[in-house]
């Protein structure tokens, strides 16, 4: 995630990150983190939402050259150009406050599967288009929750990062609602392939909804869920295929560092070139 510039020296962070000639998201944000507050709680916000970004992005780039049009795989590295966006930001942060001053590149590239805290709906294998669209939905409305309420929150970095992170994740959930209603007020083809989709993310939909990450940071109990189960209605209504809001459900997830099988082939493909060149920059 480091880079040169023509004249081979390390550009600044604004630029590298954000391209030459945009400001950096994060500009006149006090950086200090206020009195009384954990940095080591901050942090441990910062790298669960950075870890769902994170893989979610390196999911999404798979469509890369295979999307079902252009359109739509533009579309899809773009919301996956967002979502690294807010990784990138969420890593240094946590780096910052956790005392062990571990950058961006040491928190993407250089922990096991265990040590990440993503959800793990996001880790799942990238199906088809209805899949893809199925997930992405669930997982925006969850995540534009949690940024509403984190827009908050003490630490004044990750008050910043969740107000930009709104307006980002508002048109990742527009975008995947509209294809989920269309696949299901499609043909009888594509409203299968739907039903299909439900079936395979309906296992690991209360992890998402029941997701207590910012709990402690302003946002209020239930409100993931509340907010996933009237988006959800009102596409469901909207394509004719219910969207099912289960149960609570108990029992350590990836919060905790408990994952499916597929996050390890993920990392692998993800950290390959780091690993196999450490400390290298391009």
């Amino acid at each position: 995630m480091n880079g040169t510039g023509e004249d081979g020296e390390v550009p600044g962070d604004a630029r590298w990150a954000f391209g030459t000639g945009f400001e950096d998201p994060l500009h006149g944000v006090v950086a200090e983190l206020p009195p009384g507050v954990d940095g080591a709680a901050v942090a441990g916000v910062c790298v669960a939402l950075a870890d769902d970004a994170l893989v979610g992005a390196q999911r999404l780039a798979e469509w890369v050259t295979c999307a079902p049009e252009l359109e739509i795989e533009l579309a899809l590295a773009n919301v996956g150009l967002d979502l690294l966006g807010q990784a990138r930001l969420l890593y240094a942060r946590a780096g910052q406050v956790d005392g062990s001053g571990r950058g961006e590149d040491d928190f993407a590239y250089r922990r096991a599967a265990e040590e990440f805290r993503c959800l793990r709906l996001t880790e799942l294998p990238r199906g088809d288009f209805a899949f893809t669209a199925l997930r992405l939905l669930a997982l925006s409305c969850a995540r534009l929750a949690l940024l509403d309420g984190l827009r908050g929150a003490a630490d004044p970095v990750l008050a910043a990062v969740a107000e930009r992170g709104v307006t980002e994740v508002t048109y990742h959930r527009l975008f995947a609602a509209e294809w989920v209603v269309r696949l299901g007020d499609g043909t009888a083809v594509s409203r299968g392939r739907l039903r299909r989709a439900v079936g395979e993310a309906e296992p690991w939909l209360a992890e998402v909804l029941d997701d207590e990450v910012g709990a402690e940071w302003g946002v209020a109990p239930g409100a993931v869920r509340a907010a996933c189960a009237a988006d959800w209605d009102r596409v469901a209504r909207q394509s004719g295929v219910p969207l099912p809001v289960p149960a609570p459900a108990g029992g350590a997830g990836g919060r905790a560092g408990v994952h499916t099988p597929h996050l390890p082939g993920l990392l692998a493909e993800l950290q390959g070139v780091a690993r196999a060149h450490p400390g290298a920059s391009w």
